[in-house]
């Protein structure tokens, strides 16, 4: 396996707007707060190698993230603190990090061929380790490109209290399209603040700034299953229905009330939820937590723009001991995902909300006792509609930021129709178990 040491860096400078900013400074919401003590996301597409040389790849790429941080001026900003407490983000033009590496003797083979996702992939990611509250003294966002032997990766660092997946792909794809040449960018961000994510309430935070909450050097495996559209089918299918599988019932009760059915997803984290839990060989009475990180824009009446730009997402806990999860079928798993997301609407977010401006807190991330699975991300998020000009990505990938045993990421797979990739952290022990379970594994599809 090649080593990190294989990636160096070439030049590293700062981008600045293409035209100066006249946003107003932007209060950090209830929703992006809590994100002050977690890592930057760090999210990235491997490509095939451009026709033209690297040197004009990076060229064009630093003139074009110059030109799309004028439609995304809070990311060329930092955080200031005023003198109560609140915390804003300054639209200063301040800049962002631009990182040139080079990795030329690692191909793509050694980024996608392996079980496990290679340590070297770590490497494509600026910004390690940094905690989103560094804002106040560091770039929001952070773009390194990596140039393989046959390849080249882009991979971006961008601060959680700023934005969450949804505005982090919408730039990423703004990006994209300014560097193919797309003159207006159709899905600009909406800036405003005047939704009840808005509060008077104070996180208080230690003179030095949150940490993050769980432990960086825990042993832990990394490996992308991947279920492809025909095996989500027949997984949601078997989940509805227990096997006894009438397409054309199916297909009728879901025109009727899509609600009614579980669905793909939920059947999917229902099957990974069982499967973990024998993994970890828990006693029967112990609880079980998988909690889902879920978008509110659509959740909230009024409900916010589609493109509102920042944090607007919340946590469900599902509870069931162990005994529960392994004694039931996968029916019975999904429908209390399902119960859980469904009943999250208007007035379970505003209660959230309640519930923190009360109780003002830093978000709390990790596994604490070992038996919780935590689902991020999303397979909706466009993440392959990123062309610069070349072509779409091969493989998506993330960096270390934010991992600890039982962190999955949703991912959409490559060739689309519903498909579906999970990035799951697991320790050694737990992974192994999973890797051996037919339950499982007779979903995953090995391309």
């Amino acid at each position: 396996m090649t080593s990190s040491t294989a990636v160096t860096l070439v030049s590293k400078c700062t981008i600045l707007p293409s035209e100066q900013s006249s946003l107003s400074d932007l209060k950090l919401s209830v929703s992006d707060l809590p994100m002050l003590s977690v890592h930057y996301i760090q999210k990235g597409c491997l490509f095939t190698r451009p026709p033209f040389p690297i040197a004009h790849l990076i060229s064009l790429l630093k003139l074009s993230l110059s030109q799309t941080l004028t439609h995304f001026p809070p990311l060329a900003g930092r955080f200031v603190t005023d003198s109560d407490g609140y915390v804003y983000i300054s639209c200063s033009d301040a800049g962002v990090d631009f990182v040139q590496a080079s990795a030329t003797n690692i191909f793509i083979r050694d980024v996608i061929g392996s079980i496990d996702v290679p340590d070297h992939v770590k490497e494509f990611f600026p910004m390690d380790h940094t905690v989103s509250y560094r804002g106040h003294f560091s770039p929001f966002l952070a773009v390194q490109v990596t140039e393989l032997a046959d390849g080249v990766f882009i991979g971006c660092a961008v601060n959680h209290s700023v934005m969450d997946g949804t505005s982090f792909w919408n730039f990423f794809n703004a990006f994209a399209e300014v560097s193919r040449g797309v003159k207006r960018i159709v899905r600009q961000p909406d800036f405003t603040r005047n939704s009840i994510l808005n509060s008077n309430a104070v996180l208080k935070l230690p003179a030095d700034g949150p940490k993050v909450t769980f432990a960086g050097d825990a042993p832990l495996r990394e490996r992308i299953f991947s279920f492809s559209r025909e095996s989500i089918q027949t997984l949601k299918a078997k989940t509805n229905y227990d096997g006894e599988i009438n397409v054309v019932e199916l297909m009728a009760k879901w025109s009727i009330d899509p609600t009614a059915e579980i669905s793909s997803f939920q059947s999917l984290c229902a099957l990974l939820w069982r499967a973990v839990t024998r993994a970890r060989k828990f006693p029967s009475s112990k609880m079980t937590i998988f909690k889902t990180a879920v978008n509110c824009r659509n959740r909230l009446q009024p409900k916010l723009n589609p493109l509102y730009f920042g944090n607007a997402i919340q946590s469900i806990p599902t509870y069931a001991s162990a005994g529960e999860v392994l004694s039931h079928d996968q029916h019975w798993c999904a429908k209390q995902l399902n119960t859980n997301v469904k009943a999250h609407n208007d007035v379970m977010v505003r209660k959230l909300i309640e519930d923190w401006e009360n109780d003002p807190q830093s978000f709390s991330l990790g596994n604490f006792d070992g038996a919780m699975l935590t689902m991020g991300s999303s397979p909706r998020f466009p993440m392959y509609d990123n062309d610069f000009g070349w072509g779409r990505p091969i493989a998506v990938r993330s960096g270390r930021a934010n991992k600890f045993d039982g962190k999955i990421s949703a991912f959409p797979g490559r060739e689309g129709g519903g498909s579906v990739d999970l990035e799951v952290i697991l320790s050694p022990k737990t992974m192994e178990g999973l890797e051996s379970d037919p339950e499982f594994m007779q979903f995953v599809t090995v391309y």
